[in-house]
């Protein structure tokens, strides 16, 4: 089981690059060292593999010949506790990191969180794709927390490289979110499903079979006197032992507040805090963030 506060778009700050024209020939001659690189990819990469997935399409992505812009992300949280879709992840305060890039529509993120005092550690991978620019995002995930590898017992236990069923860490989730295209009410849900990998369960006859754990979530971001407040609702549709849950449940109740100390014209420093009520869990957070970015 695993918890996080990955709930409040719009969080992640970006450095902007802008990718110019090049000529017929120049375009030509990058897009056959392209293919030839994509193909040395393929062959170390399994197809099945999700991360040489994620590769392949990270190479198409830097080889883009139009005029498209690029971003880069680059942010980091630290966090006094580490709360997931309302569930405590452990590890008190967190240092959690972001990298991402995007070209058009498409995106790649790499998000991990580490714990400042214990062994919790979590690298998550996500690829994305927003469908116009009010239509909803499609995304496709690798979730990994299985904490750090005791080395100096000889202990490598983490498995990151195990993809089969029944044999990985890796939980495989994939999301859909849509907000609504009004200005005065910008109203987002989401629900995610995990396909794939570690999320598992035993039947009633004492077989292991996938769990297809789910999640919904709805967001609505506002302001009051200068600070952006972000509501959440969370809850799990159905039975699953990922989220602890024996039917619908109601998992994340949380409100958050932001707000940017400028230091000056140039340097400004946003930190948050949310409050986090789990009803299922009868369980609560106050949590107090800090986010770093260039």
């Amino acid at each position: 089981m695993k918890i996080e506060q990955r709930s409040c778009p719009g969080r992640l700050g970006y450095t902007t690059v802008q990718i110019n024209r090049v000529g017929w020939g120049a375009a030509f001659l990058r897009k056959h060292k392209i293919e030839n690189k994509i193909r040395s990819m393929k062959s170390f990469f399994s197809k099945k593999s999700f991360l040489g997935t994620m590769a392949v399409a990270a190479v198409c992505m830097l080889g883009t010949t139009n005029a498209q812009a690029q971003e880069f992300t680059i942010q980091g949280d630290l966090v006094s506790s580490y709360v997931w879709r309302g569930i405590y992840q452990g590890g008190a305060a967190s240092f959690q990191p972001t990298l991402g890039f995007s070209v058009g529509n498409f995106s790649l993120t790499a998000w991990g969180s580490t714990s400042l005092s214990e062994s919790n550690k979590e690298i998550d991978l996500t690829a994305a794709y927003k469908f116009g620019e009010a239509g909803p995002t499609l995304s496709v995930a690798s979730l990994w927390w299985n904490g750090q590898a005791d080395v100096a017992n000889g202990e490598l236990t983490n498995d990151y490289f195990h993809f089969k069923s029944g044999d990985t860490g890796h939980h495989f989730e994939a999301g859909l979110a849509y907000t609504l295209p009004v200005e005065k009410f910008p109203l987002s849900i989401a629900w995610y499903t995990m396909f794939a990998g570690a999320d598992r369960k035993m039947t009633d006859k004492g077989e292991e079979k996938q769990a297809y754990s789910s999640y919904v979530e709805l967001n609505y971001p506002f302001s009051v006197k200068g600070v952006d407040l972000n509501a959440t609702c969370g809850v799990v549709p159905y039975e699953t032992p990922q989220y602890n849950v024996n039917g619908f449940a109601v998992t994340n109740l949380a409100l958050k507040a932001t707000k940017a100390i400028n230091f000056n014209d140039k340097f400004s420093l946003p930190i948050f805090v949310q409050a986090i009520w789990n009803p299922r869990l009868e369980d609560a957070h106050l949590v107090f963030g800090v986010t770093l970015r260039p």
